[in-house]
């Protein structure tokens, strides 16, 4: 684990990278929060298709195992090459096994404003909003990492906040408008707790994010709830938006058990 950078990786390779301190969970400080590798993996599939003219509308997260804040490796292909649509897949390795499989659709980009629509209203902006530390709640380094602005007070199951950070994505590289935005997305799960972390455990084992435009500025906005079934489910459904308004949604599958 690297120090004393302010950036969550520092890349050590062509395709490895080191977690700093601000990479820490929640449910387990000496394991890896996902949020900020989510971001590093979308950063690879961004920088794999920058040349490709398209637009990233889906990415899925599988999430294998537990993340040791330990170097990683992810390895990008084209499964299915297209100048209109493709389909690339990111495998992170971590020590001699498989942490996390992604999967991501890159669309042509058109003209559609004229008929643009359908989006949720936009969230107050978070400037005037008063800042509210999720690490009240969650330890860890990613947590303490983020300011966080609730928009309305939370209850059991529902949460709306703004979420940014000032710290980089890989040191010293500037990470693309999606992969910083989805850095910060799996916090999802955190802004509308419904049980007490202290007696229950709901990790998430998936993330999605579909897009329907391309997210902007330096502000997250998780319009987020979290359902418990009886045997042992869960899911957090969130609308995802910037300042402008909504730009998609995120999922995430629980998995819900008594600590």
């Amino acid at each position: 684990m690297s120090q004393s950078q302010n950036a969550y990786f520092v890349r050590t390779g062509a395709d490895r990278f080191v977690p700093t301190e601000h990479v820490s969970g929640a449910w387990n400080t000496a394991e890896q929060h996902f949020s900020p590798l989510g971001g590093l993996i979308t950063h690879a599939i961004e920088t794999h298709t920058a040349d490709r003219g398209l637009q990233l509308s889906r990415i899925s997260f599988d999430i294998l195992g537990t993340l040791a804040m330990d170097e990683c490796r992810i390895e990008v292909n084209t499964i299915r090459p297209g100048r209109t649509i493709e389909l690339v897949e990111a495998l992170v390795h971590i020590g001699d096994r498989t942490a996390v499989r992604a999967r991501a659709w890159s669309l042509m980009a058109g003209e559609t404003g004229t008929i643009e629509g359908g989006g949720a209203d936009p969230l107050p902006d978070p400037e005037g909003l008063a800042k509210k530390p999720l690490s009240s709640i969650w330890p860890g380094g990613y947590i303490a990492s983020l300011d966080a602005r609730p928009v309305v007070p939370s209850v059991p199951g529902r949460g709306t906040a703004w979420l940014s950070t000032d710290v980089e994505l890989v040191a010293g590289e500037k990470a693309g408008p999606v992969a910083s935005f989805v850095k910060l997305v799996d916090t999802a799960n955190g802004v509308a707790v419904r049980e007490s972390p202290l007696e229950w455990m709901f990790p998430n084992v998936d993330l999605t994010v579909h897009l329907f435009r391309q997210p902007e500025g330096d502000w997250v906005g998780l319009d987020t709830t979290v359902a418990f079934g009886p045997t042992g489910l869960g899911l957090t459904s969130s609308a995802l938006h910037d300042r402008r308004g909504q730009v998609g949604r995120a999922e995430q599958s629980l998995t819900v058990r008594p600590m």
